[in-house]
């Protein structure tokens, strides 16, 4: 073990009181050098802290100057991971599973996880959250029976989910998201 990989960045701006609604990868306003700048801070974080397994480590930047500020490191794997998925082709649910096993990062075989050399960026992907909130009452999660539901579908769609189907009953004790649609394209 002992390696840190970064998997380059997501941009999650689209947010409604503190929860992300739109997520995308990688950040369209990003250029290489910034790109590897940030990433650099987040493998600087990992290594510093001695972290292992898959986290998130989150910035803000200043879209007047372009720099780059610390906000939290989250120890765990993101709802919007699935956009990294797509365009890193790296299975992360599976490739934490592996290494927390013993699987060594740059053993793809192993682990399912490259060198960093290795990863690149493929594509763009955008995930969006269908919820239950209700538009007309301040975005409130909504409840009752799901009449009718047809998912997404196609080349590239990607959907993450349970309870979003013709007949599910959706109360109003649970968070209100139903499923993520995730769409990448070259």
């Amino acid at each position: 073990h002992g390696t840190i990989v970064h998997l380059f960045e997501r941009d999650c701006t689209v947010q409604r009181r503190h929860q992300k609604v739109v997520e995308r990868a990688p950040a369209p306003y990003l250029d290489m050098a910034q790109r590897q700048e940030l990433a650099g801070y987040a493998v600087a974080i990992a290594e510093a802290a001695g972290y292992a397994g898959a986290g998130t480590v989150e910035f803000l930047m200043d879209a007047d100057t372009g720099k780059f500020y610390f906000i939290e490191v989250n120890p765990r794997v993101q709802v919007e991971h699935t956009v990294t998925e797509e365009v890193t082709g790296i299975d992360i649910v599976k490739a934490q599973i592996r290494i927390a096993g013993g699987a060594a990062i740059g053993d793809v075989k192993a682990s399912g996880v490259p060198a960093q050399g290795d990863i690149r960026l493929n594509g763009n992907a955008l995930q969006c959250r269908i919820t239950t909130e209700d538009p007309e009452q301040n975005f409130i999660p909504d409840y009752g029976r799901i009449t009718a539901y047809r998912g997404a579908t196609g080349f590239g769609i990607r959907l993450d989910g349970g309870t979003a189907y013709s007949g599910a009953v959706i109360t109003r004790y649970y968070d209100p998201l139903l499923e993520k649609v995730t769409a990448w394209a070259p």
